[in-house]
């Protein structure tokens, strides 16, 4: 994954940040309060762009 980069709906009060990143055709979700693990280890949700695409919109609903 590369180009990873916070959501625009962070919530900075509370320290609840998801970065997102993709390689084209998977996207990966992670927490950035994990930002201190190797990358080896640190745990990255991967879903398909087009199901990433569809939480969103079920999010947006």
């Amino acid at each position: 994954m590369t180009g990873w980069h916070k959501s625009s709906h962070t919530h900075w009060e509370e320290n609840a940040c998801v970065e997102v990143g993709t390689d084209g055709t998977l996207v990966g979700i992670r927490d950035t309060k994990q930002r201190e693990l190797p990358a080896e280890v640190r745990p990255v949700l991967v879903v398909s762009a087009p199901g990433f695409t569809a939480l969103l919109t079920h999010l947006s609903r």
